[in-house]
């Protein structure tokens, strides 16, 4: 009996490999450095192809009607994240899924692309880079404005 009660321990079960759907409108030669360095990013926080991340590619080749069939196709391989490169592929995948997380390459408005509600609460499952924002508009002019007066104060210094 004591034998039987140590082996019906549940065996340990084996890990889920994180699947990352990459999704890019172009042709895989027209983003070589945006792929590699995406892989590299993986490599450096310890994910290696093949062996504790797969990475689903799925590419438009220019064929931008093509893009909604290739997101709902990474839909249903049940990808645990889709990576998109721009507002274009962004704006797909956001079609294809309320659910997986979608981690956007750029956008230089996400708040105007309607991607999130806004900068400081996003919402959604939509996060990424963003190049510029209005939000940030006046913020960068009262940063301007700033620099502005404290080199007029440095000038004066050194002229007194």
């Amino acid at each position: 009996m004591l034998l039987g009660l140590s082996f019906s321990a549940d065996p340990q079960q084996p890990k889920k490999v994180p699947r990352i759907g990459f999704l890019l409108g172009a042709t895989p030669s027209a983003n070589t450095v945006r792929i590699e360095a995406f892989r590299q990013g993986l490599r450096d926080l310890g994910y290696v192809e093949g062996k504790n991340i797969v990475i689903e590619e799925r590419y438009a080749e220019g064929k931008l009607d093509r893009l909604p069939a290739l997101a709902a196709e990474l839909v249903r391989l049940k990808v645990d994240i889709i990576v998109s490169a721009g507002p274009t592929v962004t704006r797909v995948a956001k079609e294809a899924t309320v659910t997986i997380p979608i981690v956007m390459g750029f956008d230089d408005d996400p708040v105007g692309s309607g991607f999130v509600a806004s900068l400081a609460r996003p919402g959604g499952n939509i996060t990424g880079l963003s190049a510029l924002s209005p939000e940030l508009s006046g913020k960068q002019l009262e940063l301007l404005k700033e620099i502005k007066d404290q080199s007029a104060e440095v000038t004066v210094a050194i002229v007194g």
